[in-house]
């Protein structure tokens, strides 16, 4: 492995972690309000596009970052739906 397949990697991996710390507090305070949807569904739609790129090439940094991103994306955006859905309950519910 050279110097830039590991700076590859080690880009892979930090990227991957950007949405890790918005998963969690997301999950933590059980909201997604403060995120956009429209945002999610570019990430997403970004990263699909980035992992045929990488599947295309074999560029196996490319895979591993959207790879993570695609996983944390659709959590986010599942979060973003489910999370709406409840409180929208929980609010008919008490009128």
């Amino acid at each position: 492995m050279d110097i830039y397949e590991s700076m590859g990697l080690l880009g892979a991996i930090l990227s991957s972690l950007t949405f890790l710390p918005q998963v969690i507090r997301t999950w933590k305070i059980k909201s997604a309000d403060d995120l956009s949807m429209g945002m999610l569904v570019i990430v997403f739609c970004s990263t699909i596009v980035w992992l045929i790129y990488g599947f295309a090439l074999w560029l196996i940094p490319v895979l591993i970052a959207n790879s993570a991103i695609l996983v944390l994306s659709l959590t986010l955006i599942f979060f973003k739906v489910t999370f709406k859905k409840k409180r929208m309950s929980k609010t008919s519910k008490s009128n």
